[in-house]
């Protein structure tokens, strides 16, 4: 279950408090700056930055800042607290600041210039290469060409908490861009970066807040959230009390709930025993199967439920009676696993590596028997990814090797069954990543924030429509900086066997161009730098020049185009449709032969594919099948044949004339 399983289902870790501050000690005396304030750290040009941190109570704080030479004195509150404000100058740099309460400490190597937040899920967090894929061109954008001195990075670690917190924590504070750092740079926010640089010559600083697979609902305050009625329940119950470990014991009440319901189910069980899992099972009718890999690229393709699988292995004398570990990596989704018919762990986790304990009284020498239950919820399935082997618990320098035959028997389809309840620990709660990701950093004076995110908010939509404004404008207000420039992406095409109508993914990209109505807003169009196969595209670097090209103007005040086409109005005349568009950029065009992506509809709300033509700045459309039109839509496809752009040749976004939000 690879692409869905990215998304939803991620394992939140619990982090040590003692790496939130970056903390510097003298003698006595003891400054605590945030994690945020490093050397190599950027400051937003021309404005009033906050600084701030905690000193020893009673102690006379001073600062002083290299670019200016003046020093500043303050006084902690009577926690140490403090907080201050100071003039920056124009873009520049290097610079330090000390801070001096009897003991000396000094930020070095800072610059002066454009501070941007980058945020999201992971079509913003993906670096140049790992996990999401590779980058367009990756070698290239590898080599020297990355040396980029002047931008630099701070990748906040990813957390949830069920209260704000005032601290984040980061590995290594800010990064230096060069062939060596850009590897782990998010590749949008790089790219975004170097456009700017390549254009105005200023350092560029990126703070980077993103998960993969989070809902926008987790990066919006609670304060805000308490408005939407579907959100409002899990923001009292905190207020009231809620916490995590009242939230995992229930969650293990319900999983074991939803395990007795499975084995209910399974023919593997009888009278509540896993008679598969028996040594003495007669299994010499069970199919083959080579592991690790996922079963639909080893004989059983599509297939979505349980599957057992069995292997005996041979135990030398040695190891009778002596505790094991079972070691197994990478298992999509969830497990139950047995030694000679006892259960020795499971795991509701997809992805992650199971080590589970097998007590030496169940241990004999010669053959035993390994069974384990894999319950897939979609996608790929099976033991795939990392290790396959048994080993003596205190001693994993002798192991034996369990990749190879094993045998396999099918259960339960996955439409037989519950679903498993949703993970405790998911990072995808109401205002759960807020509080550990933004909210610790509002006090940093930034220029604005790139946003690239929705995929996992796309079966929700229409709600989408009045989520998402209602996080920018929370952001803004809780930064108190006034409504900064929030720019982002729509979501780029994907899914090549989707046909019209389509479902959620179009209505996403609908409500994010309904965003565009807040003020200071700009959306950077990908519906045509998608990719079929890849819920990730690989052409971040063309996503990052339309979000630049919209900063530039926007932002920077350059008279350039940044923007494609966008619906502006309609007019029905007889048998066809004329569209008015904005941001036609010396005139609509169409790219290849016909205009191409229309379809229409009349009362009926049937929709029909449509012929298109270019007049002017105008689009006309029209269908013989709908001799009375009511409505247009345009690119209302997951992945849609579509190809109107402006003279600047940037493309159109995905829209519809109409408000038909039953009719997908």
């Amino acid at each position: 279950m690879i692409a869905k399983s990215i998304y939803i289902k991620i394992i939140s870790r619990g982090l040590l408090p003692g790496l939130f501050l970056f903390i510097f000690k003298a003698s006595a005396a003891q400054i605590v700056l945030p994690a945020c304030f490093t050397d190599n750290m950027v400051l937003q040009q021309q404005t009033k930055v906050n600084l701030w941190g905690i000193e020893t109570p009673g102690k006379n704080l001073t600062i002083v800042t290299s670019w200016n030479n003046k020093t500043y004195k303050v006084a902690g509150d009577a926690n140490g607290d403090w907080k201050i404000k100071v003039r920056t100058p124009v873009y520049g740099g290097p610079y330090t600041i000390t801070f001096n309460d009897g003991s000396i400490t000094t930020l070095k190597n800072i610059l002066i210039g454009e501070v941007w937040v980058c945020s999201g899920q992971s079509n913003m967090e993906m670096p140049l290469t790992g996990f999401y894929g590779d980058v367009l061109n990756l070698n290239n954008e590898l080599t020297d060409a990355a040396n980029y001195p002047e931008i630099r990075m701070l990748k906040i670690d990813n957390k949830t908490s069920f209260t704000p917190l005032s601290n984040v924590q980061t590995k290594g504070g800010w990064t230096i861009c060069n062939p060596q750092t850009i590897r782990n740079f998010s590749a949008v926010a790089y790219f975004f970066a170097k456009n700017l640089f390549a254009d105005k010559h200023i350092p560029i600083g990126i703070i980077n807040s993103t998960w993969g697979g989070t809902v926008a609902e987790a990066w919006t305050s609670g304060s805000a959230l308490k408005t939407m009625p579907a959100f409002a329940p899990f923001v009292n119950a905190i207020e009231n009390g809620l916490t995590q470990q009242k939230i995992d014991a229930q969650y293990q009440m319900n999983v074991r709930g939803w395990m007795d319901s499975i084995n209910a189910k399974d023919p593997g069980f009888q009278q509540s025993k896993p008679l598969w899992a028996e040594t003495g099972l007669d299994d010499s009718s069970w199919q083959k199967m080579m592991l690790p890999s996922y079963w639909e690229q080893s004989g059983v393709p599509d297939y979505d439920g349980t599957m057992w699988f069995r292997k005996k292995v041979a135990i030398p004398a040695a190891w009778a009676g002596k505790d094991l570990k079972l070691n197994m990596g990478g298992i999509d989704d969830y497990d139950v696993s047995y030694f000679n018919g006892v259960e020795i762990g499971h795991t509701e986790s997809f992805f992650y590596t199971r080590s589970y304990n097998i007590p030496g009284s169940g241990v004999k020498a010669g053959e035993n028997t390994i069974a384990v239950r894999v319950f897939d919820n979609g996608g790929l399935g099976g033991i795939n990814k990392g290790p396959l082997q048994l080993s003596l618990a205190t001693d994993i320098t002798g192991q034996i090797d369990l990749a190879g035959e094993w045998v396999y028997h099918k259960a339960n389809v996955l439409t037989q069954l519950p679903q498993p309840p949703v993970q405790s620990n998911s990072p995808n709660r109401p205002t759960l990543i807020y509080n550990a990701m933004i909210n610790p950093i509002l006090p940093y004076t930034i220029k604005g924030v790139i946003w690239y995110q929705g995929e996992s908010n796309a079966d929700r939509a229409t709600q989408y429509r009045r989520l998402f404004p209602l996080l920018i404008n929370d952001w803004r207000q809780k930064w108190g900086e006034g409504n900064f420039p929030f720019y982002y992406v729509q979501i780029a095409n994907y899914a090549a066997t989707d046909q019209p109508p389509a479902a959620d993914w179009p209505a996403l990209r609908d409500a994010q161009l309904c965003a565009l109505s807040l003020p200071n807003t700009g959306m950077a169009v990908t519906i045509d730098i998608g990719d079929a196969y890849r819920i990730h595209p690989q052409n971040k670097q063309e996503a990052s020049r339309r979000l630049a090209l919209i900063a530039r103007a926007k932002t920077y005040g350059e008279n350039i185009s940044c923007s494609g086409p966008i619906y502006k109005s309609q007019v029905i005349k007889d048998n066809k449709i004329e569209l008015e568009f904005i941001n036609t950029n010396d005139g609509l065009l169409a790219k290849g032969d016909t205009l191409k992506g229309f379809i229409i509809a009349g009362a009926d709300k049937k929709f029909y594919p449509a012929r298109a033509i270019i007049s002017g700045n105008k689009v006309i459309v029209n269908s013989g099948n709908v001799p009375n039109p009511i409505a247009v839509r345009y690119a209302w496809a997951n992945n849609p044949v579509c190809n109107l752009y402006n003279g600047a040749n940037l493309p159109a976004s995905p829209f519809r004339t109409d408000d038909w939000y039953d009719i997908r």
